[in-house]
């Protein structure tokens, strides 16, 4: 894979570009926002989403999504969760018949409940699919820090090709045959950082944090198996790696919106002036009706979509948690 196509134009779809690069690959990057397009091809930079990050030369940018595509042996699908449904639906006629599609938002589609490959599946069902998930913080990505990320698909042809066209020394991709235990993990994650969030702002302390950290994982297990994922993927890196990442980690978009909710702001004002989609917000409500669906118990994740959705108050809920029967871990 020489020519990759990345769809869109955020820190991680420029953190990814750049990782295209590194690997040998051309990148091609589209994003809706002309202002960063030129920005892109001009100074070689994205002064909204990785502010003071050099760029690759080589990569290039547009706002045609034909012209990303045009050429390209797979396509990186780096728009948000919410928002990839649209994207695929105006990529469906463009795309070449075979053309790999590697998923790299973390999330759940909240009218539908749709992982992002069962969307993909509805609405390009032809086109090979794989799922990037891990603990991967764009900006430390682009500037080439040490990460480790899985690539999970059934198809271990294509992971593999796609494990060349992405890695390097600094960006290791694991493989994983468990798409379904990845984006699960990917998913519930960011619910659960937000649920560290509040622990912190709150002041409840490091004991509090990981007893969550903990039990949420014991959440995203039941939900995964429900799935159909695998017990041992939530053990790596698409699990308990990207679920301590942000639950630990105050650059965390999520984590920092859960700390502001915990210090007491409303999420109108917790949200105000981000560019940045905080996913945990909608995967919340997703998670939570997902799980009620399959009859999964998940309190955690019930409370962080009461507070974020319904207006509960934050201490009452804790204090819900708190009171829950004795049981065996």
């Amino acid at each position: 894979m020489n020519r990759l196509a990345i769809i869109g134009g955020g820190a991680w779809g420029s953190a990814l570009a750049l990782v295209a690069c590194r690997a040998g690959a051309r990148a091609v990057l589209w994003a809706r926002d002309p202002a960063i397009v030129a920005a892109i091809n001009e100074r070689h930079e994205n002064p909204v989403f990785l502010p003071g990050i050099a760029l690759d030369p080589a990569i290039a940018a547009t706002t045609d999504l034909a012209a990303a595509i045009d050429g390209a042996e797979a396509a990186l699908l780096v728009v948000p969760a919410q928002f990839l449904r649209g994207v695929l639906t105006r990529l469906a006629p463009l795309l070449p018949p075979g053309m790999p599609l590697l998923l790299c938002a973390k999330g759940i589609e909240t009218h539908s409940l749709l992982t992002m490959s069962e969307l993909a599946g509805e609405i390009v069902p032809a086109a090979p699919v794989a799922t990037l998930s891990g603990p991967s913080f764009a900006a430390e990505v682009a500037r080439g820090l040490p990460t480790a990320i899985a690539i999970a698909c059934r198809d271990a042809a294509l992971a593999r090709a796609l494990m060349t066209a992405l890695g390097s020394a600094r960006f290791r991709p694991y493989l994983s045959q468990d798409p379904n235990g990845a984006e699960i993990g990917g998913a519930v994650k960011n619910v659960l950082a937000i649920a560290c969030g509040i622990i912190a702002g709150r002041g409840l302390g490091e004991n509090a944090r990981a007893a969550l950290i903990t039990r949420g994982l014991a959440e995203m297990v039941r939900l995964g198996l429900a799935k159909g994922a695998e017990a041992a993927t939530f053990r790596g890196l698409s699990g308990l790696g990207d679920l301590v990442l942000t639950c630990t980690a105050a650059q965390s978009r999520n984590h920092a919106l859960g700390f502001a909710l915990g210090r007491g702001e409303s999420l109108a004002a917790a949200l105000a002036g981000r560019r940045s989609v905080v996913e945990g917000v909608a995967t919340a409500a997703a998670v939570s009706e997902l799980a009620s669906r399959l009859g999964i118990e998940m309190p955690i994740s019930a409370a962080v979509e009461a507070a974020l959705h319904r207006g509960l108050a934050i201490d009452g809920l804790i204090e819900s948690l708190l009171a829950r029967p004795y049981r065996a871990e």
